[in-house]
């Protein structure tokens, strides 16, 4: 006999305009999560400027043209707003300022509950329940125990662990092109069956990017990158940790993790069993694509033999122009060795992957064993095991960072020093230029002398033949022509604290610090390239400590001492908390207000039709499809499993059953779905998309909307026929017609 789950199946309510409302913006949120933009937002000038004095006299922000300022030194050098348009009219600034407001999956959801509670369409039990919880659903427990396992996870990744041992795959595949795709096929999925697919799409899109530039027969890194994606999904499959929606999932139903595992692993092993030769000869069967053998770069021994440096160590940041230079330096002969290096002579810190690994063991053979002698009275929550084994490796990554914290922070004021220099070098050759480009035009030849003359000259025009260098460095400035991102920004004034400061400084350098270094950093600057450029408004170590600048410095400082915390919390997504807990409140309204009854009625229907063979097919296919449409595989699993429990009323209701082989069939089919759907059309249709696109971009790989959607179709429909055909199976021999039961 079904479970009684108290669900209220009135379907009448549809017909009121709250629930009509309701709907309407449940699908407008999903679409916003799908294609996410920005809204232009007219201000007043004279208010905006109010404002932003406002925060600079109360010390929040720095004046206009101090500090680090990039955007606005850009807005002002460009007078243009987001959309290109200028922002003078006849010389004079517009009357009002254009900012923007992102619509996406974080405050998309959210403004839509807040709009629903405005009109009355939802209240406090529907916020009570998708966030405290109700039928067997936890959202709270769910995203604490996801957020701590993901702090443990990460942790191991941000050890160097997974680029490591990739690199020993490439080692062990050698030039053999397929060979190589099979050995990182493999890893992956081994690895992200224990510790998840963010992880992996961390740590292992970057590796791919950087092994297939350094190869100079794979013409593009598609087969790679999209496999490495699939195998990821796919192998969070297997562990209700590896995957929030599998949580979700597991809740809803109270299915032991042990036996969530027990009923999925053969599904998802058999699939990534069968879809290697797929991709290998039918989809990726190109050359250009998986070269039968693989010409990679050989590193210098030099190279080898350096010490590899903890890319947790923040690197200083880039101006639009260096990261321009970046990118056009990728696919030249001195690029491919940087991304060659990075592979081939990976940084691992084995005793944080060593205790990273146990930690991790540990906390899952606890679930494990919790959780298969828990009754389903008096349960423990989840997040109680793994929010205290979050807690000694965040401790384990503080006292770690803290004891080598002299390494790391002098490795970082090298990187800085090398950065500035480069500035220095790149507006020196720039000012260089400027001359001789204008005497060209005049002469075919052009002498020392007369690039000295024509640079005394510009320096005239602008206001410095009144100054000795002495004079104008005491003036300050600091800043490079006509470049506002080639000045001493605050990483600079921060660095040059850190040199001064003593060796054994137990806090970040003080505002006073960098101020007192500021003037005298400014002339080192000055004598050495003897290029400046006076900014007006700009007078180094005059700008005041404020809290923006503040903040920034002490931020620098947790990067510098604790690089690996530091790094771990940076990539913890959480961004996922508001926009699971939105999602979960607009779907306990869609419930409130007769819709899910709705589909569970048509579920119900379509199962008394093609029986356990439909339900489970029907359910594979609605799930992943429904992850491009329903607010990532996270909003389907919310959603799909209120239909499901409210499937399991409406025959409770009228006193029928459902069998252990049906319903059962149907939820595992929505786990294959949920976790495959991720690749599948849209790259919304996971969190996990998101970050993958993100970081190729970061590594000059553009992926397109189309191109994701026709390189993973195939994938997804043999991923899905094959799982679930496995699904079928499995059921038949596994279950029977008996009533089922939790």
């Amino acid at each position: 006999m079904s479970e009684n789950l108290n669900i209220d199946l009135d379907t009448g309510r549809i017909r009121e305009w709250r629930s009509i409302v309701t709907l309407i913006v449940f699908v407008l949120t999903n679409l916003v999560v799908i294609f996410p933009f920005n809204i232009p937002v007219y201000v007043p000038r004279k208010l905006h400027d109010a404002f932003v004095g406002s925060l600079v006299t109360l010390r929040i922000i720095p004046p206009r043209g101090h500090g680090n300022d990039d955007k606005d030194e850009q807005d002002k050098s460009k007078a243009k707003d987001n959309h290109g348009k200028s922002q003078r009219v006849d010389g004079k600034p517009k009357s009002f300022v254009c900012l923007q407001f992102t619509m996406d999956f974080v405050t998309g959801p959210l403004i839509a509950d807040l709009f629903l509670l405005a009109i009355l369409a939802i209240g406090r039990q529907e916020v009570h329940d998708g966030i405290v919880g109700a039928n067997n659903i936890a959202p709270y427990d769910i995203m604490i125990f996801f957020l701590t396992l993901a702090y443990i996870a990460i942790s191991i990744d941000a050890s160097g662990l997974i680029r490591y041992l990739a690199f020993k795959a490439l080692q062990k595949g050698g030039e053999a092109g397929r060979r190589l795709f099979f050995y990182l096929y493999a890893f992956f999925f081994f690895l992200g069956s224990f510790i998840g697919n963010d992880p992996i799409i961390l740590s292992g899109t970057a590796f791919l990017a950087y092994m297939t530039r350094a190869s100079s027969n794979i013409a593009h890194p598609r087969a790679w990158i999209f496999s490495q994606f699939a195998i990821a999904n796919i192998a969070s499959a297997i562990l209700v940790s590896s995957n929030p929606t599998n949580l979700v999932l597991a809740g809803a139903f109270r299915v032991r993790f042990i036996d969530y595992t027990a009923n999925m692993i053969v599904p998802a092993v058999i699939t990534a069993i069968i879809l290697f030769p797929i991709l290998a000869f039918v989809i990726f069967n190109n050359e250009k694509l998986v070269p039968r053998k693989i010409d990679i770069h050989e590193l210098p021994q030099e190279a080898k033999d350096r010490k590899p440096v903890n890319p947790n160590i923040p690197h200083p940041k880039k101006t639009a122009e260096e990261m321009e230079e970046e990118r056009k330096l990728q696919n030249s002969e001195e690029g491919k060795l940087l991304s060659l290096e990075e592979i081939m002579n990976p940084f691992l810190d084995k005793k944080g992957a060593g205790f990273g690994a146990l930690v991790m063991a540990a906390t899952l053979i606890t679930l494990l064993a919790i959780n298969a002698a828990a009754q389903h009275n008096g349960e423990i929550p989840v997040a109680y095991v793994t929010a205290p084994a979050a807690v000694v490796m965040f401790i384990w990554d503080v006292v770690f960072g803290w004891r080598h914290r002299h390494e790391t922070r002098e490795i970082s004021r090298k990187r800085r020093r090398e950065a500035e220099q480069a500035r220095v070098e790149r507006a020196i050759e720039k000012e260089k230029e400027r001359p001789r480009a204008l005497e060209e035009d005049k002469s075919d030849q052009i002498t020392t002398s007369d690039v000295s003359r024509e640079l005394d000259d510009t320096n005239e025009k602008r206001g410095h033949n009144n100054q000795t260098p002495n004079t104008r460095n005491q003036a300050g400035t600091g800043l490079f022509v006509n470049n506002p991102d080639d000045h001493l920004s605050v990483d600079t004034l921060y660095a040059s604290a850190q040199e001064s400061a003593p060796a054994d400084s137990n806090g970040p350098p003080s505002l006073g610090d960098v101020k007192k270094n500021q003037v005298s950093r400014n002339r080192e600057i000055d004598n050495e390239s003897n290029v400046i450029d006076h900014r007006a408004g700009y007078q180094p170590g005059t700008e005041k400590p404020c809290l923006v600048s503040l903040m920034r410095n002490h931020h620098m400082w947790l990067q510098d001492t604790f690089p690996t915390a530091a790094a771990v919390m940076t990539h913890l997504p959480f961004k996922l908390v508001p926009f699971a807990f939105c999602m979960f409140i607009l779907v306990q309204g869609l419930v409130t207000k007769g819709w899910v009854p709705v589909f569970a009625y048509g579920w119900d229907h379509w199962v008394q039709k093609t029986g356990t063979v439909g339900a489970i097919g029907g359910m594979g296919f609605l799930s992943a499809v429904l992850c491009n449409f329903a607010g990532t595989n996270i909003g389907t699993t919310i959603l799909l499993s209120r239909v499901i429990q409210a499937w399991q009323q409406i025959n409770y209701n009228r006193q029928t059953a459902i069998t252990d082989r049906t319903f059962w069939g149907a939820v595992y089919s929505m786990a294959i779905g949920v976790n495959f759907g991720a690749f599948s059309a849209a790259f919304s249709a996971s969190l996990a998309g998101l970050l993958w696109r993100d970081i190729l971009s970061r590594k000059y790989i553009t992926v397109h909307a189309s191109e994701f959607f026709q390189v993973n179709f195939p994938i997804i429909m043999f991923a899905m026929a094959i799982g679930c055909t496995v699904l079928v199976g499995e059921v038949y021999i596994m279950r029977d017609e008996s009533p089922y039961s939790l």
